[in-house]
């Protein structure tokens, strides 16, 4: 991964980390279907419209079985289970049970795309995940039904991530970036549609849930997958997927910004940990040395 490659993993996982922000604002009032619903189908509308202006023709009838299965793996599943959770958990909770995700693509890309096994890159995982245990300190959760499916929920949706991103890299390896973010939307959109119209909110959304949608939709949904989908073309989905193991950083972030929650000690080392982390799984040293000669 070279530098600007890293420069636009730190991007995603800032767009990435606000999504749990605005989740948690806004499933509560519209329910978890009805507002990933709005969430693909507002994305799906402004990329169309970002293609329109760049005058890029995008053609979708040609893999459109390919598209709702994207779709469905890589946005519509993951996103409900994920709002489902947030109705019951926190949504710093939810970007670190989020970043489990690297796991999961590593061992589905050894299994299935039958790639080398790395141990720098195992490593790099490993010491993410400790990293974002530190994070959040060592404050007890109470343990009932609810919150042990919602952790269940977002394990699931981590696996779907893994899935979506080996799936994406296989089927869609000659597709423009553009494209696929556009497929995936429609994909999900049109998956989701007859849940939502049976998910109808019973009143009309707040200024702040209607702002909450339209960040979810536009930045970390249509931005943040043009970036997503850069990713997996240019360093491949196990790389890629490592992303999540600095949401939780900017999800803290945000959530200090904007919702005034208070960090200690255990977030400072948590973020030092995480970066050296990203070092090792995303081999910067290695491309730097391969630049260099």
């Amino acid at each position: 991964m070279s530098l600007k490659q890293l420069f636009v993993l730190l991007i995603l996982a800032s767009l990435f980390g606000s999504s749990f922000i605005f989740i948690k604002v806004a499933a509560p009032s519209l329910g978890p279907i009805f507002l990933i619903e709005s969430r693909v189908f507002i994305a799906a509308l402004f990329l169309i419209g970002y293609a329109f202006l760049l005058k890029q023709k995008i053609h979708l009838k040609n893999h459109w079985k390919e598209f709702l299965i994207l779709g469905a793996i890589n946005a519509a599943i993951p996103f409900v289970l994920i709002a489902s959770a947030e109705l019951y958990i926190s949504a710093s909770l939810a970007a670190i049970i989020n970043s489990t995700t690297p796991m999961f693509s590593a061992i589905i890309s050894i299994l299935w795309l039958k790639e080398a096994k790395n141990i720098q890159m195992f490593y790099g995982i490993i010491i993410g995940c400790i990293g974002v245990v530190i994070l959040v300190g060592w404050s007890p959760i109470h343990m009932n039904v609810e919150v042990i499916a919602s952790i269940i929920a977002i394990c699931l949706a981590a696996l779907f991530y893994g899935l979506g991103g080996v799936y994406s890299k296989l089927t869609f390896h000659k597709t423009k970036s553009l494209e696929l973010a556009i497929g995936q939307q429609v994909g999900a959109s049109i998956v989701l549609m007859p849940f939502a119209l049976f998910n109808l909110p019973n009143k009309l959304p707040s200024l702040t849930v209607t702002f909450s949608v339209l960040g979810l939709a536009v930045f970390s949904t249509g931005i943040a997958y043009l970036l997503y989908f850069y990713l997996i073309k240019n360093v491949g989905p196990t790389r890629t997927v490592s992303v999540t193991l600095l949401v939780p950083v900017f999800g803290i972030v945000w959530g200090v910004l904007f919702l005034n929650e208070h960090t200690n000690q255990s977030t400072y080392l948590g973020l030092a940990i995480i970066m050296t982390s990203i070092f090792f799984v995303s081999d910067v040293k290695g491309n730097l040395y391969a630049q260099s000669k």
